[in-house]
């Protein structure tokens, strides 16, 4: 994705090499985010925060386990909203993917691929929305 050599991120999430929520953020181009997010996808699961480095909000966040990914979006402290699903799963039927380190549950009405999660993600740090 070098695309994304230029642009810079702060995040945190997912180690890949424990496996656990690791809080530290973490300032690199978004290609190495998006790399990170690669070395994920290979393990299966994983979470990662995104803002960008001028700006506390908008915070994106994407958990994902398997093909199965969840995303949530804050513009402030006490605003957090789910993203819809790209019908990935129907409605009435749940997945398990990880928030920070906590498995929690979502029906499919929110629940998206995790090629549309990382889509959505590259466009977020493209345009900051």
């Amino acid at each position: 994705m070098s695309s994304y050599a230029d642009v810079n991120v702060v995040w945190a999430g997912t180690s890949p090499a424990s496996g656990r929520f690791h809080p530290a953020e973490i300032k690199s181009t978004a290609a190495e985010l998006f790399d990170r997010f690669g070395e994920l996808r290979s393990r299966g699961e994983g979470y990662r925060e995104v803002r960008m480095p001028d700006q506390d909000f908008p915070l994106l966040t994407v958990g994902f386990r398997g093909e199965y990914a969840v995303i949530h979006r804050a513009d402030a402290p006490d605003s957090m909203s789910l993203l819809q699903g790209g019908n990935s799963m129907p409605i009435d039927e749940a997945v398990e993917v990880p928030v920070m380190d906590d498995p929690v549950d979502f029906t499919g009405d929110f629940v998206s691929s995790v090629d549309h999660a990382c889509r959505t993600l590259q466009e977020f740090v493209r345009t900051s929305e």
